[in-house]
């Protein structure tokens, strides 16, 4: 586990920051595309948010939620990064997605610092890349 503390203007920072914001979505994009054709099918990508636990837990508290409930979640997620409607995401409309949803973060968190526990430091964490990119520009000489 790593423990951050970031605000609105850390993830603005990184996300702004054209080159690692791009590498990082590179990384990312290949971490998920575990068959190497250049796009993320809807397995892929639903693998990915499952990882997150995002609808399965409250607060990291373990929550029962319907199967069905579940599934209309990740299709919703899908769509929504599937902006073509090819029935596959690119790695464009992946990287525009990724930057709405850090904006909307940054957004909603605006200047006051949070700290935040991230677990999993071998999966690729933007906010953990945001940290870490402030973190950089402090010790940079």
């Amino acid at each position: 586990m790593v423990v951050v503390i970031i605000d609105g203007s850390t993830i603005l920072s990184f996300v702004n920051n054209e080159t690692q914001f791009q590498k990082s979505i590179e990384e990312a994009f290949a971490s998920l595309d575990l068959d190497n054709d250049g796009v993320l099918s809807r397995s892929e990508l639903r693998r990915a948010s499952e990882s997150l636990r995002l609808i399965e837990t409250h607060f990291g508290v373990d929550v029962s939620t319907p199967a069905e409930e579940v599934a209309k979640v990740h299709d919703a997620v899908f769509e929504k990064f599937d902006c073509d409607k090819s029935g596959t995401v690119d790695r464009k409309e992946f990287g525009n997605e990724m930057r709405n949803i850090l904006v909307a973060i940054a957004d909603g968190l605006g200047f006051c610092p949070i700290q935040m526990a991230l677990e999993d430091e071998d999966k690729i964490s933007f906010l953990k890349l945001a940290a870490d990119f402030e973190g950089s520009k402090v010790f940079a000489v």
